[in-house]
């Protein structure tokens, strides 16, 4: 244990150099991102992609439906499918700040891997969120890709795609493979949820069409919310008014509408609705919400 911590570290000290201030940082590396807050957050509430993030310092939790996971330096978290979850930064200050890299889960890499694996439990009911402490194994392979940036482009062109594959290699074989063989896998019922998922998010300001789940999914009706809450820990409702409202706060931070259109923008019908609605998930009505971020700073409302 004491060999990861001192890993974890080194892991850290990369992750810093690439993250000069607070927020989220691109790399070079294709897929590969860093998030740094110098101080705990508010709760942000935004669709997470399939992904694994690696806190190297700091602590923070996430809510995906009625489900909270908690997770600190040394531990990481996958998602596989594209969720709405609430992130909060619980542990970071100026001397030590919240250190987290976020890979983007390739699934054509993925789904390579997996092409010999025989999928475990494919008819049973997958969650899509886990987290776990890393492996020595799978924290020298993330050491290494980072520390690619500080390489020469040709050399990171060459050998970044190495380590992810290993990367990925290590959480297909770890514990959390079960959720990456499920989403990989034609046949499992996580693959055929994530179908629906992206069908809502294609179609999220349109009149709800369960026929169209269901025949997209070849599922009967009990099925299908069966697994899909499973994996999304929500209702295929719950996961459309989700989008529609993270749209919204997306439009109103941009300022381009009025509060009006911009709920019959994200398919609202009555304005006291989407405003009571946006309240009951955001804490307060559009307007005010928006006096909330403005005060707070933009800083406060990535996703960490």
């Amino acid at each position: 244990m004491s060999e990861i911590f001192d890993r974890i570290k080194e892991l850290a000290g990369l992750i810093q150099k690439h993250c000069p201030k607070d927020g989220v940082h691109e790399s070079d590396i294709p897929r590969l991102s860093f998030i740094r807050s110098s101080s705990p957050t508010e709760p942000v509430l935004a669709v997470h992609q399939p992904a694994v993030c690696v806190v190297a310092q700091g602590a923070k939790k996430v809510i995906s439906g009625e489900q909270l996971f908690k997770y600190d330096a040394a531990h990481y978290l996958v998602v596989s499918v594209d969720l709405p979850i609430a992130g909060q930064v619980m542990q970071a200050s100026l001397e030590q700040p919240y250190l987290c890299m976020r890979l983007d889960l390739d699934l054509a890499i993925l789904g390579d891997l997996m092409l010999d694996a025989k999928s475990a439990g494919a008819d049973a009911p997958q969650q899509s969120v886990g987290v776990s402490l890393v492996t020595p194994r799978l924290l020298d392979a993330l050491i290494r890709l980072v520390a690619l940036l500080n390489d020469e482009p040709k050399d990171i062109s060459v050998l970044a795609p190495l380590a992810e594959k290993e990367i990925l290699y290590w959480l297909a074989n770890g514990d959390q493979g079960g959720i990456l063989r499920e989403i990989t896998n034609g046949d499992s019922r996580l693959r055929q949820i994530s179908k629906a998922v992206q069908h809502i998010k294609s179609t999220f300001n349109q009149p709800f069409d369960m026929e169209e789940l269901l025949h997209l999914t070849c599922m009967s009706a009990s099925s299908f919310f069966q697994h899909f809450r499973a994996a999304t820990n929500m209702t295929p409702l719950q996961y459309q008014k989700q989008l529609r409202l993270l749209e919204a706060r997306r439009q109103l931070l941009l300022g381009d509408q009025d509060i009006a259109n911009i709920g019959y923008g994200v398919g609202y019908d009555s304005p006291s609705q989407f405003s009571r609605e946006y309240a009951r998930l955001f804490g307060l009505p559009p307007s005010k919400d928006l006096t909330r971020i403005k005060n707070a700073g933009a800083s406060e409302y990535w996703l960490p």
